[in-house]
């Protein structure tokens, strides 16, 4: 499992909301300056969150995004899925996948099984609350 560039930005722009949660909303044009992430691409990154209901976004003149519940509930592992759309180190185990025709005689199959309960289990551990402690 590769997480990419969204998945990481995704990660950077909600710990950065979460930092400066004081403020009433944060403007995309401040999250974009201090995560040197161009406002385009975070601007695609927050409609996806928003619309999942993970940000709360208003905008226009004083608008901006702030989060929807406390950090400590936000699973990492949920953002991730959101935003890469698979956790899963192998095609056969992604949601939905065509069944297999070797499941019964492959041999590595209980490998990626366990891997990707680990990596599932261990996101879902870690919150965004978590990654703002330094």
């Amino acid at each position: 499992m590769i997480v990419s560039t969204r998945g990481r930005y995704a990660l950077r722009v909600l710990i950065d909301i979460a930092e400066h949660s004081s403020e009433d909303r944060i403007p995309l044009k401040e999250i974009a300056e201090r995560q040197d992430i161009s406002q385009k691409y975070i601007e695609a990154i927050m409609t996806m969150l928003s619309k999942s209901g993970l940000v709360d976004a208003v905008h226009g003149k004083g608008g901006g995004y702030k989060l929807n519940r406390a950090p400590s509930e936000y699973k990492i592992g949920d953002i991730l899925r959101l935003t890469e759309g698979t956790l899963s180190p192998v095609a056969c185990l992604e949601k939905n996948a065509k069944p297999c025709s070797r499941e019964s005689v492959c041999r590595t199959l209980p490998l990626w099984s366990k891997l990707d309960e680990l990596v599932e289990n261990y996101l879902d551990s870690v919150t965004l609350a978590d990654l703002m402690r330094k």
